[in-house]
């Protein structure tokens, strides 16, 4: 049904436009021959120089030969010009293929010049049906050439290739995933090829749908210019891409080398930052977990730079258009986007400041974690209860950070970790120190040197404050620590008999005593 709503559509478009243009053509092209030729009905013969072809610039005849009512009379002043006349006017016809040849054994002077109109208008609207019937059989050919290369691609070739592609792409294609992200099943991406494939086969069969009309269009004299308009929609775009495309080459050229040297050098600073951070190449002053940071700010002003620079090649760069849309980027990126770049240079100046890297221990506002994310805008931490905390880098910047890595370096003595006690004066204070020590040397992860050490804080009215320091170098472990070493206090001062609770002191006062000092402040 679609190849003959599409046969049907194709000949009615034929019939309704061309078809009347040619015959009014023909029409118009008889008359003009008419007129041309024999000077209208009332006007007589044409006279023999304009039969010959003659143009009007040629110089007439002295004493022109006047042409005679009837063969049998001729003009006695003419004399045998009448005869030079016919044979004139025979040559004129021979030279135009139109006239037909004389017969054998009627005489020239025979023939008059109405009989040679008849003859060559009868032979030209011959000829003008016999030319008009060709072209329509060559537009007839066309059109079925189109309708059966239609078919062909519809029903042979799109066919076969869809029914491979779903035989082969559940063999071969496999799902589109990303980091374990599955984007697109084998179906999905199937589906997606079979659909890429009917949008090409409408598109080709449109392509041919336009550029058979103008084909058609231009077999006449009438729809030659309407075939022109549409050949140009085709070509006159194609013509300006080809020129386009040509003459862009130049402009091509130098920026594929300034992409190429951008490539190259980047990849030397890349060489350059994996050998400062594997510590192969060392400079005076720049720490390896600066090497990645000053390498995408490199990179950064290195593709800036390179934009710049291959800007004015760009196609279009110059036009209204072009800078209208680069100027409305640049407001949107500067109003939308000022705390993303405060962050980004907070980030900057956080990461030269290097208050703390990648698994370290910090304190930052009420969290403390570990470090497992630091961007130019944000830093994440995970606590203990595996909790992540993301803060930007601005908060960070004006924030305390206490990072407890620090101080469990290899050339350090490690982590302090400590623990008050209070105990009321009765209990000596040299016991209750050796009870504390004990206690830690006790604890998991604490180092046995430098020796755990008691300071004794504050002394109040009933008791007095002692701290329990130890050090420790497994900085992951300090909740854990904690509560062991709590756990071997109280095991600690259990054994010793003494008791941490503290006593509490109470003064009861008569009920009638209470009530008269609140009655009368002066008893």
């Amino acid at each position: 049904m679609k190849f003959r709503f599409f046969f049907l559509v194709m000949f009615f478009v034929f019939f309704q436009f061309p078809l009347p243009f040619a015959l009014a053509q023909n029409d118009s092209a008889d008359t003009a021959s008419i007129e041309t030729a024999g000077g209208g009905v009332e006007g007589g013969p044409a006279p023999a120089a304009e039969l010959s072809g003659e143009g009007a610039d040629s110089p007439a005849p002295e004493n022109p030969a006047a042409v005679p009512e009837s063969p049998a009379e001729p003009a006695p002043e003419a004399g045998g010009q009448a005869a030079d006349a016919a044979d004139t006017a025979g040559a004129a016809q021979g030279g135009a293929e139109t006239a037909p040849p004389v017969q054998p054994g009627i005489p020239v002077e025979d023939v008059s010049a109405e009989e040679v109109l008849l003859d060559i208008e009868e032979a030209a609207k011959h000829l003008d049906i016999v030319d008009w019937l060709e072209k329509i059989g060559i537009a007839l050919a066309i059109i079925a050439g189109q309708a059966l290369l239609i078919w062909l691609i519809w029903a042979v070739l799109f066919k076969r290739i869809t029914g491979k592609v779903l035989v082969w792409g559940k063999r071969v294609i496999k799902p589109l995933t990303i980091k374990k992200l599955k984007l697109l099943s084998t179906q999905q991406i199937i589906n997606a090829v079979q659909f890429f494939l009917k949008v090409l086969k409408y598109l080709i069969t449109i392509f041919q749908f336009f550029i058979t009309l103008p084909i058609i269009f231009s077999l006449f004299p009438a729809t030659q210019n309407l075939a022109s308009t549409l050949f140009g929609y085709i070509f006159n775009p194609l013509r300006r891409i080809f020129f386009g495309v040509v003459g862009y080459v130049p402009n091509l050229i130098t920026v594929v080398i300034i992409l190429w040297v951008t490539r190259y050098l980047l990849r030397a600073l890349k060489f350059f930052t994996v050998q400062i951070q594997r510590e192969r190449l060392v400079i005076n002053g720049f720490y390896a977990d600066w090497a990645w940071p000053t390498f995408n700010i490199l990179r950064v002003l290195v593709y800036a730079f390179t934009i710049v620079v291959i800007y004015p090649y760009l196609p279009g760069s110059g036009s209204p258009i072009f800078q209208g849309v680069s100027v409305f980027v640049g407001i949107i990126f500067s109003l939308g986007s000022s705390s993303a770049i405060g962050n980004l240079i907070a980030g900057f100046v956080i990461t030269y400041m290097r208050p703390f890297k990648i698994g370290d221990r910090i304190q930052l506002q009420n969290s403390i974690g570990f470090v497992v994310e630091k961007t130019l805008m944000v830093v994440r931490i995970k606590t203990h209860k595996n909790e992540y905390v993301t803060y930007p880098n601005t908060m960070i910047l004006s924030s305390g950070i206490i990072n407890y890595n620090t101080s469990s370096d290899e050339d350090e003595e490690g982590l302090i970790i400590y623990a008050e006690v209070t105990m009321n004066y009765a209990v000596p204070w040299p016991q209750v120190h050796q009870i504390l020590i004990g206690a830690a040397l006790k604890t998991i992860s604490i180092l046995q040197t430098p020796k755990p050490f008691v300071l004794q804080t504050a002394l109040d009215d009933f008791y007095c404050h002692y701290q329990i320091n130890a050090y420790t170098k497994d900085v992951g472990k300090v909740p854990r620590i904690y509560s062991n070493l709590f756990e071997n206090l109280q095991n600690g001062f259990a054994e010793a008999g003494i008791d941490l609770t503290a006593p509490q002191y109470r003064i009861n006062m008569p009920y009638e005593q209470v009530g008269r000092k609140a009655g009368n402040g002066n008893e």
